[in-house]
């Protein structure tokens, strides 16, 4: 069905191969089409109409990201075609960051991740909409409702009212901190990697706005797990190669504890099959940071 809608719009009239690509946990649809002869392959996302709105809030965010010279897909079309909504972008030539780091020697990992930082650093530079509400109040009132959420669930965190003290210890660090744009989602499954070299960052769908240290705790959760080297070196490209100060460490921490909580309640609610596989990851990081009697984790050498 989507591939008969994708012929019918204007600027793909015409092209010959459409790809389904299957991957992801986003709902929308993603196709990889060849418009025509010699022109470059374009990435194509389809979804409900409902949404659209919403995607033209996305696609503005792909437009201003160009503005800071952000390696990313570039937007090209957004509109609606029978009863679908669409995205078209340009496609990022290369492999999944997941997938292909490990084939590379240390050094050029570490090399990887610190072009990543560095491309993260630039996204950060995008300041939050004036009418947004404060990082402290919107963060505080989600964290309050993932707390009440985890209580009454059935599964139960070890340590957990030892997690809950350390944030109610050091969630005060929040105040203050910068409202700026977060991909909210950046991690080696969401880079790109051609010829042994960062090419670019996907997946925009999930974006916020706040403190930008709070990017980092996918490196915890799922890049650490990958590849190590890569993981010092977004930290440190991110920090012009420079070692970051204690206060990064705690709010990393604070970030990664409420992440114990949220993480339960979302995949309970979300993926509950993968409920395993996602507490193997909470308890991996727990034990980076000895339950968060340290700050700065165990691999971070």
């Amino acid at each position: 069905m989507s591939e008969i809608l994708i012929r019918q719009i204007p600027l793909l009239n015409g092209c010959r191969d459409i790809i389904k690509i299957n991957k992801g946990y986003s709902s929308d649809e993603k196709f990889l089409v060849h418009p025509k002869e010699g022109s470059k392959q374009l990435l194509v996302r389809m979804f409900n109409v409902k949404e659209l709105e919403t995607k033209k809030k996305e696609y503005s965010i792909l437009e201003s990201m160009q503005d800071y010279q952000v390696t990313c897909s570039r937007p090209i079309a957004i509109g609606e075609v029978g009863n679908r909504g669409y995205m078209i972008t340009s496609y990022i030539e290369g492999k999944d960051g997941e997938e292909e780091i490990a084939k590379y020697s240390y050094q050029e990992q570490y090399r990887i991740g610190v072009e990543a930082g560095e491309e993260l650093k630039k996204m950060h530079q995008l300041s939050a909409p004036d009418d947004m509400t404060s990082w402290y109040l919107r963060k505080v009132e989600k964290h309050k409702n993932y707390i009440e959420a985890y209580l009454a669930c059935d599964i139960k965190i070890k340590n957990d009212k030892r997690i809950i003290s350390f944030i109610d210890e050091n969630i005060h660090l929040m105040k203050g901190r910068p409202n700026l744009f977060q991909h909210d989602d950046f991690h080696l499954g969401n880079l790109i990697i051609n010829n042994k070299k960062f090419a670019g960052v996907i997946d925009f769908n999930r974006y916020d706005w706040g403190d930008p240290i709070h990017e980092f705790l996918k490196i915890g959760i799922f890049s650490r797990e990958v590849s190590i080297p890569f993981s010092i070196g977004q930290i440190r490209g991110y920090f012009d190669q420079k070692e970051p100060d204690e206060h990064f460490w705690r709010l990393y921490s604070l970030y990664l504890a409420m992440c114990v909580f949220s993480t339960v309640v979302w995949t309970l609610k979300t993926i509950p099959n993968e409920i395993d596989d996602m507490l193997e990851k909470v308890y991996r990081y727990l034990e980076d940071h000895d339950y968060f009697n340290r700050i700065k984790p165990k691999w971070y050498q």
